[in-house]
């Protein structure tokens, strides 16, 4: 199934789960009515940062919205080539791999991200509840984090509270390789 379809079809069934109607939906997320049709529907991948909003709303992660996962279970393994992929269409250009895909109620996010060259999480701020870590494999990132910029070269990390204004942006020759962890997102 197109991660397009996987994503509409989670958010149509855990809105009307949660009885929200369309606009009470966008009021809650702060996305417009028309974009969460537009997901339902099939017809377009939310951005991270729209999908983190959406995700907020219902105290879920981005992941529940993204993997075509069964069942779980108390230890996962998986090898290189092996993992939940998901690839973004928007301008970050990255493609995830969870680490974490599969394990019954995590109270963590993990992925192993490959951003494209020039790759960018938006020209605007992102911010949710949480904790985040970036660990810089290769590459070079530059993050933003409360108005402070810092350029990551690989070998670098960076931890922060995801609540504070954050955007990231891919300023290397090449492609970026990063291990990005998020602690729960919860309903504020």
């Amino acid at each position: 199934m197109k991660i397009k379809k996987i994503v509409g079809k989670k958010l149509k069934a855990i809105r009307l789960k949660n009885d929200m109607t369309i606009q009470e939906l966008a009021e809650r997320s702060l996305v417009s009515s028309n974009m969460i049709s537009r997901v339902e529907r099939g017809l377009t991948i939310p951005s991270v940062e729209i999908l983190m909003k959406l995700a907020i709303v219902f105290g879920k992660s981005i992941n529940y919205f993204v993997e075509e996962v069964t069942t779980t279970h108390e230890i996962v393994l998986t090898a290189p080539g092996k993992r939940d992929k998901t690839v973004y269409d928007d301008d970050s250009n990255m493609v995830t791999e969870s680490f974490t895909s599969g394990l019954r109620d995590p109270q963590f996010m993990s992925f192993y991200c490959t951003v494209a060259k020039g790759g960018t999480s938006g020209r605007r701020n992102m911010y949710h509840p949480g904790d985040e870590l970036l660990y810089l494999i290769e590459g070079r990132l530059r993050i933003t984090i409360a108005g402070e910029t810092h350029v990551l070269n690989s070998g670098d990390s960076i931890c922060f509270k995801s609540h504070l204004p954050h955007r990231w942006d891919n300023i290397g020759d090449d492609e970026a390789r990063v291990i990005w962890t998020l602690s729960p997102f919860t309903v504020i």
